[in-house]
């Protein structure tokens, strides 16, 4: 398909700066076919400039991409691209400086840039919408914008996995009771049990970045919603914006309709930072129990806390607490997109102004909540020396007290009979009988003189007693994976080298 001729030489004159009341108003923007103002209530109810203006960065660069490709393709000539990256560079200045005039009227971050260019370069800056549309420009910018957002949550998700094996790595030895249906199970290092949370945000850290690479991809081009007369080059966008696959590969949307109208990307990246404050949400509910005096097992750092307004023994666990309710916060935001999406014909419906202040809250909820949590778990970083201050103090103590209270070592007892050739079925019961007998005594299964033991079965020996330690057992659970602590040394090892460090 040959190229039209541009419709602008690159001769032309120098632009001449429009009137400063150009595209001062709604209806200047897009109206000439409307007999009448769009009312302030409507205008109030309509805008979204007030939360969508954060998407500025990715509109300056989604509208230099786009005019440097029109120029590139004969659309634009040179000196108006001259004057529209001119232009961009002041609206830059003036907004980092904030003195950037955001106007209700003008709806939105892209009519308030873009009205703002044609004040400052005149024609070029009304020429910079050729091509595009404002349908394909926000799915554009959204992207952009999160594409970001989602480079700095995996740097902070990297930081808190830091934070665990900072508090893992000097607690390897130390001996907790581990729960299921909160019920003492068995004895594991707490240092493993850190180490749980490591894996669950390491899988949100591979979540993120497979949600970028969907991401990342090229809505720009499509136009309203059936791409455009003129001959783009959308590939060349995609390269210039970084929206390449993993090979240099551009990325571009494929389908002009699902182009326009696609959220599936802002849906699966809520679904991942949902999933991740569940994480959050889980780690939060074993601080606060473990901080409360029943357990005793850790402290945390009186910043976290909070005192009470009337009880002055109070110390309250409000960062975690909070964090458990922000959660809730989260999950409805994503219910709250796939509601938005699920009646929406093709392509494009106001209905998807309404993705934003959800998925920005979404954004700043997980970001603030994995830097809290990192500082509250693994303290603060001397940059001088590398070394950190603060975050959880453990009571050694009190877990290995509480394990003590459980009979973690029942399954170990059973282990044992196992080994000197019962079925385990039959050891099971067997071990099920002696925890009885030492309920009825009052005493660990250790505590147990041997004779007692033999009476439910005459292959108990004195090493028995290696075997009912919280030590022995910890040290016996050698397997990939497992909890002994020579295992957990070499998990800690695994992710530091993943993590550099």
């Amino acid at each position: 398909m040959p190229t039209p001729p541009s419709p602008h030489s690159s001769s032309a004159p120098a632009p001449t700066p429009a009137p400063a009341n150009q595209l001062d108003t709604k209806a200047q923007a897009w109206s000439a076919l409307f007999s009448e103002p769009m009312s302030e209530l409507v205008q109030r109810y309509t805008a979204s400039v007030f939360f969508d203006q954060r998407l500025w960065q990715a509109d300056i660069m989604g509208s230099l991409a786009h005019a440097e490709m029109l120029a590139a393709q004969g659309i634009l000539s040179a000196q108006d691209l001259a004057d529209i990256e001119r232009g961009m560079a002041q609206i830059r200045a003036e907004i980092e400086a904030g003195s950037f005039a955001w106007k209700l009227e003008l709806e939105d971050v892209h009519l308030n840039i873009e009205a703002r260019l044609t004040q400052l370069v005149g024609d070029a800056g009304k020429r910079l919408h050729t091509g595009r549309s404002r349908n394909d420009q926000v799915a554009t910018d959204v992207r952009l914008w999160l594409r970001g957002e989602i480079d700095l949550i995996l740097g902070l998700l990297a930081e808190l996995q830091r934070a665990l094996l900072a508090v893992a790595e000097p607690h390897v030895e130390v001996i907790l009771p581990g729960f299921t249906h909160l019920q003492v199970a068995q004895p594991v290092s707490f240092a493993h049990h850190m180490l749980a949370y490591v894996e669950m945000f390491a899988r949100d850290a591979e979540r993120m970045q497979d949600v970028r690479r969907r991401v990342n991809c090229l809505p720009l081009g499509a136009a309203a919603l059936a791409g455009t007369s003129y001959p783009l080059d959308r590939e060349r966008v995609a390269r210039t914006l970084g929206m390449v696959d993993a090979q240099g590969n551009p990325c571009v949307c494929q389908n002009s309709l699902d182009a326009v109208s696609d959220r599936d990307f802002a849906i699966e990246f809520s679904a991942a930072a949902s999933l991740c404050m569940v994480h959050i949400s889980r780690l939060s509910e074993e601080l606060i129990l473990w901080m409360s005096q029943n357990f005793g097992f850790i402290q945390i750092a009186d910043r976290f806390t909070t005192g009470s307004s009337i009880m002055p023994q109070k110390k309250n666990p409000d960062v975690p607490e909070l964090a458990r309710g922000k959660t809730g916060r989260v999950v409805g935001h994503l219910m709250g997109l796939v509601t938005l999406m699920k009646g929406q014909p093709l392509a494009y419906n106001k209905d998807n102004q309404e993705d934003k202040e959800p998925l920005f809250d979404t954004v700043d909820t997980l970001k603030d909540t994995l830097r809290i949590f990192a500082e509250m778990v693994g303290g603060q970083t001397d940059p001088a020396t590398g070394a950190r201050h603060g975050g959880i103090r453990v009571n050694a103590q009190a877990m290995e007290q509480a394990a003590l209270r459980g009979y973690a070592t029942a399954t170990d007892l059973a282990d044992y009979l196992v080994k000197k050739g019962l079925p385990f079925r039959d050891a099971h019961e067997t071990v099920a009988h002696a925890v009885k007998e030492a309920m009825a005594r009052q005493l660990d299964l250790a505590a147990l003189p041997l004779e007692v033991l033999q009476g439910f079965h005459p292959a108990i020996g004195p090493d028995v007693y290696e075997v009912l330690s919280l030590r022995g057992s910890l040290n016996a659970r050698n397997t990939l994976g497992g909890t002994a602590p020579a295992q957990v040394r070499a998990q800690i090892a695994r992710h530091r080298a993943r993590l550099g460090g």
